[in-house]
């Protein structure tokens, strides 16, 4: 992790979502320069289809770009991939390394660790193992995975800010701009926009009004 940066953790939390081996390091940097000109917080990338050759390329330039604007930078699934490029943090999947061995092996670099939790016993369970924030979704319907896990709605969402607490929770899925303010009123940290930002004509407003939306400018 870098030296002297902090992390933020509130308001929006970008992704850089590239499906298979066909994003090209130009496009992922064009997309990037936009959502930190939005106001992102922490930037993940994740590419899950990806040869750890390309994912490696894309994250290293990725890992310039984050340092330079002094940006979080999370690399999804793969801790080896994010030690190799210095990335600041690692998002784990249930069915990823265990969090205990991805501490143990990120310890000398310090690496944030994030889990993604599908419910709020599964975040209980994280934040109490020692999880550095969570992911918790999906908040809504989404298309933005093949197979979901249940839609667990902002109820539960607040639930699980409760229970993980001071454990910082990143809501995701099927998050739109208009329901920012709901999320946002639960208490969760941030939300994790990708669809409705990336999709968006002018993605640097869209990340703007997700960041606005947990008072952050």
């Amino acid at each position: 992790m870098n030296q002297g940066l902090e992390w933020h953790l509130r308001g929006f939390y970008a992704v850089v979502s590239i499906d298979g081996e066909g994003g090209e390091v130009a496009a992922a940097l064009a997309l990037a320069e936009q959502l930190l000109a939005g106001g992102a917080a922490v930037l993940q990338l994740r590419m899950k289809h990806a040869s750890a050759l390309r994912l490696y390329e894309v994250a290293l330039a990725l890992r310039t770009l984050t340092k330079r604007a002094r940006v979080p930078f999370v690399v999804n699934d793969r801790l080896d991939v994010a030690l190799a490029v210095n990335a600041d943090g690692v998002h784990l999947g249930q069915d990823d390394l265990p969090l205990a061995a991805a501490r143990v092996a990120a310890a000398a670099a310090r690496l944030k660790i994030g889990v993604s939790t599908h419910s709020p016993a599964q975040a209980e369970a994280a934040a109490r193992a020692g999880a550095d924030y969570l992911g918790f979704g999906p908040v809504f319907a989404t298309t933005t995975k093949a197979n979901p896990d249940p839609v667990q709605g902002v109820d539960a969402l607040a639930e699980a800010v409760r229970r993980a607490a001071p454990v910082p929770v990143v809501a995701i899925g099927g998050i739109t701009l208009a329901r920012v303010a709901d999320v946002a009123a639960t208490g969760a940290a941030a939300a994790c926009v990708i669809s409705a930002v990336c999709s968006a004509s002018d993605v640097v407003a869209a990340g703007r009004a997700v960041a606005a939306a947990f008072g952050r400018r």
